[in-house]
């Protein structure tokens, strides 16, 4: 189907749907068509397969938890008793991207915004804008995690405390090499990590290329290198930063940002691929394939 027919077939559907005032839908379970179950099933199947070995066991242990359904598209009122039981949390069916404060105000108050469609058979390798199965697949079963469920918590209150903009692009690059391209430190992984971002879990060809490519920069994480690295959001990451174990999160979400988001404010960001004295690398990239230009 051609894009532009599918765009306005999108915004039909979303024009009939009730949108509330914090941008929350009621999940449209009977707009979902036999080929949506589909790519779920699709994308799902061959995730979970992928997975084994190269994503942390705390998101294949969500799965398990969570009981994700292969053969269709789940439920969210079903989801939201289990999160409920595990860490308070739940997820809330919105059309597409929100405003900035309103997903903070989400996460703040334990809700996980998800996008309610679902992507064509022909984007099953890339979409760029998230659908339903980046976001419930990619990002929902850590938050089964009590101690990365504190984090996104925590991440939305400061988010919403600090309240200009000056601090917005340096908490969006936090969340970037976190939450979407985040490593852990493993010995049990390709280069002694695995992936728990949503961003990889959630694809094919990234989960490949972040362990398992001599390509990319794969960096110790630290706090205030993070928030002063650009990203690329067209193709694959040039560096990812490696958490020692989600302790290191906890942590994070305990620390006042206010100070270092004064101080980092007025800073010149560093490109994306750069490599600096200070990193403590675990794996520097070949930076084969990269294309110029296009960070974030």
């Amino acid at each position: 189907m051609p894009d532009t027919l599918t765009a306005r077939l999108q915004d039909q559907f979303d024009a009939e749907l009730e949108t509330r005032a914090d941008f929350t839908i009621d999940q449209p379970l009977e707009r979902y068509r036999a080929v949506d179950h589909s790519v779920w099933q699709q994308l799902h199947v061959r995730q979970t397969e992928l997975l084994k070995g190269r994503a942390c066991e705390a998101f294949l242990e969500g799965v398990a938890r969570l009981g994700l359904p292969s053969s269709h598209v789940p439920s969210f009122d079903a989801l939201n008793e289990k999160l409920a039981r595990a860490t308070g949390w739940s997820v809330v069916a919105v059309p597409g991207l929100v405003p900035e404060p309103v997903f903070f105000e989400h996460l703040a108050h334990r809700r996980l915004p998800v996008t309610w469609w679902m992507r064509r058979p022909d984007q099953l390798d890339y979409l760029q804008e998230p659908d339903l199965f980046h976001d419930l697949f990619g990002h929902v079963p850590l938050l089964m995690h009590p101690v990365f469920a504190d984090y996104m918590q925590a991440y939305g209150q400061t988010a919403l405390a600090a309240g200009n903009a000056g601090a917005l692009p340096l908490l969006a690059r936090l969340y970037w090499y976190t939450v979407e391209f985040g490593l852990i430190r493993d010995a049990s992984g390709s280069h002694g990590m695995k992936i728990y971002g949503a961003g990889i879990v959630s694809s094919k060809s990234e989960a490949l290329y972040s362990l398992e490519s001599d390509a990319p920069n794969r960096i110790g994480f630290d706090l205030e290198r993070v928030m002063q690295t650009r990203y690329r959001i067209d193709t694959f990451q040039k560096s990812y930063f490696v958490i020692d174990d989600f302790n290191q999160l906890f942590e994070l979400a305990r620390t006042d940002l206010a100070p270092l988001l004064a101080k980092l404010a007025d800073a010149t960001p560093h490109p994306a691929g750069t490599i600096l004295a200070t990193d403590r690398i675990i794996t520097g990239g070949s930076g084969a394939g990269w294309t110029a230009g296009g960070d974030v």
